[in-house]
């Protein structure tokens, strides 16, 4: 019998950590207790994007589309809209803008100015189940390279279609599968670069959690185009839903016979292992991340020799990250020129960007390139939390720059974020508002890199550690004018002088709010800025929410009386702020 609806329950992190996993147990078991399991199918799918709105649960076919979806509704869900076919209206997606419910997918002002290749399955498949990805086309790219195409036309279409690498640094990726394949090696390798370090980057995890066989299949087509019988996906630890995913993928593909020996007959063997990485931002470098799978300490090395020449174990080795992968097979099957329609002249095909912040609708974000800033943060994030004004966009993460209110038209590709002073990084958008501190957000991303610096250079080892020196005296008010002018004369040498990726981009989050905000840093330098919250008494209620949030105690005051905060113990963490129901707390 064939089922009349279809439940799909997002099955990612983000969503499993609010107790979805239950949910679709306790959807399985309501309807098992109807008799309704022939009628009715619930699965488990990877992300559906919209992180900020979960627990999701879509229903199909009639395209209704739950949020905010708590374990108490799933009754209501079975009872009224399974058994009785009406809409349960109270768990639909409220507009942020227009304040009207939504009730279907398509129409979502997230989604609607999206276009999915990276994550044209996540959310509708069951990433656990390869039936469900050989029923989307899947294995059947690398069944078309290895019946009809030689490895050398492999790597022409790629290199037709113009993919540029999508782990920041934007090179084409057919040019560095044709430098890896030319060099006539007994051995040769694949790495998946899935090691994404990123404060607020979940690109590269989601896709892992939703699509594995997308990223397996690439690999399987880069090993035939280049020569190569092995593939490794290095990905970090903390990731254990994305690893539990790819070894079921991997054990299904093996059993299906699309890994392994022989595969479809072509006589090409092609197998995958995963290695698991500590975690060290600095291994998302090719070179770190080669050292690592070797055993050795996650440091760069100097180039050349490229890894395309001299990577693992000293041979020829192709290294991609895991979104450059999941364009691979639609490429194949859709043709070079299709991909390479999409985009700008320089930057073809999407990018995601994993959107967070000060933003209305929080997410997974996939968009053609040469989309403008303005189209992200207003028209598929929903603009501003509260309506308040748009500061910048940090894009790049650790290694890249602010993008201000004058520059929101720009549109977002490799040539045009560079010019402006920032990079498009592996896709981290963290939207900042009238309210965010700039220097603060630099001493953040500084903190981070001279964290996970690995010492080899010291540029980058001593320098980092300067950087952050200064910005912790400045934020202190122990600062000095002239700090700023050292503050920009080292920062400028650690790009020049660092050995990696990690050094050489490690100022840039001081450069490019320096630049555009040098008025706050001369606030701090000038010790005029006011660094301690206050309470406007004529607001405040007495609610006593800010005084239980405060960690340091320094909030005094009565039940239904205005508070007081202690300015010089105040350390200006903003918890109160955050918690005030009435917007009695000032800000410094």
């Amino acid at each position: 019998m064939r089922e009349r609806m279809t439940l799909l329950v997002c099955g990612g992190t983000g969503c499993m950590a609010s107790e979805s996993e239950q949910m679709l147990i306790d959807l399985k078991n309501k309807i098992s207790e109807l008799g309704m399991s022939d009628e009715v199918r619930v699965i488990k799918t990877g992300c559906f994007g919209f992180c900020g709105q979960g627990p999701i649960i879509k229903v199909q076919p009639d395209n209704v589309f739950y949020v905010k979806v708590k374990l108490e509704d799933i009754e209501d869900i079975v009872n009224e809209h399974i058994v009785k076919g009406r809409v349960v209206e109270r768990l639909l997606f409220v507009d942020p803008k227009a304040k009207n419910l939504v009730k279907e997918h398509k129409d979502m002002d997230f989604y609607k100015k999206q276009y999915r290749i990276a994550l044209r399955n996540c959310g509708f498949i069951n990433p656990e189940d390869i039936s469900e990805y050989i029923a989307v086309r899947g294995y059947e790219a690398l069944a078309v390279v290895l019946n009809e195409n030689k490895p050398e036309e492999v790597i022409e279409i790629i290199k037709k279609s113009q993919l540029r690498g999508r782990g920041g640094g934007g090179f084409p990726t057919g040019l560095k599968w044709e430098l890896t394949a030319v060099h006539r090696r007994e051995d040769k390798y694949v790495i998946c670069n899935a090691d994404e370090g990123d404060p607020g980057a979940f690109m590269d995890r989601s896709i892992l959690e939703g699509d594995p066989h997308s990223v397996l299949e690439a690999m399987a087509i880069a090993g035939y185009a280049i020569g190569a019988n092995t593939g490794l996906v290095y990905i970090r630890a903390e990731y254990p839903l994305a690893i539990h995913r790819l070894e079921t993928a991997i054990a299904q593909a093996r059993e299906y016979g699309f890994l392994g020996k022989d595969l479809f007959g072509s006589g090409f063997d092609f197998d995958i292992e995963i290695r698991l990485g500590a975690g060290a931002f600095v291994c998302g470098e090719e070179t770190a991340l080669i050292n690592s799978l070797q055993g050795m300490r996650g440091e760069p090395t100097k180039k050349p020799p490229f890894p395309s020449e001299a990577g693992y174990k000293n041979m020829p080795t192709s290294v991609n990250n895991v979104e450059t992968f999941a364009n691979v097979a639609p490429i194949i099957l859709n043709g070079p020129e299709w991909f390479s329609s999409i985009g700008t002249e320089g930057s073809k095909g999407t990018k995601v960007f994993a959107l967070a912040g000060k933003i209305n609708n929080i997410g997974l974000v996939e968009v053609p390139m040469g989309t403008t800033l303005r189209e992200i943060v207003y028209d598929i994030g929903g603009g501003i939390i509260n309506g308040k004004e748009f500061k910048a966009v940090q894009t790049g993460g650790p290694s890249g720059g602010v993008i201000t209110k004058q520059h929101l038209d720009t549109p977002i590709d490799y040539e045009s974020l560079k010019n402006i002073g920032s990079m498009m990084g592996s896709g981290g958008m963290i939207v900042l508002d009238e309210d965010d501190d700039m220097v603060e957000i630099s001493k953040f991303y500084l903190d981070f890199t001279q964290d996970e610096s690995c010492g080899k250079c010291t540029p980058c080892r001593i320098g980092t550690k300067r950087l952050y020196e200064i910005l912790d005296r400045l934020t202190k008010m122990e600062g000095k004018p002239e700090d700023l002018d050292i503050m920009e004369d080292l920062c400028i040498n650690i790009k020049n002088s660092s050995l990696c990726g990690l050094g050489q981009s490690a100022p840039n989050p001081i450069l490019s709010t320096l630049h555009f905000f040098r008025e706050e840093y001369e606030a701090y330098a000038n010790r005029t800025k006011k660094v301690s919250y206050s309470i406007n008494a004529d607001k405040c209620i007495g609610c006593t929410k800010c005084a239980r949030v405060c960690p340091v105690s320094c909030i005094a005051g009565s039940v239904k009386k205005p508070h007081v905060i202690d300015e010089d113990a105040c350390i200006a963490c903003g918890a109160c702020y955050t918690a005030c129901p009435v917007d009695a707390i000032l800000k410094p």
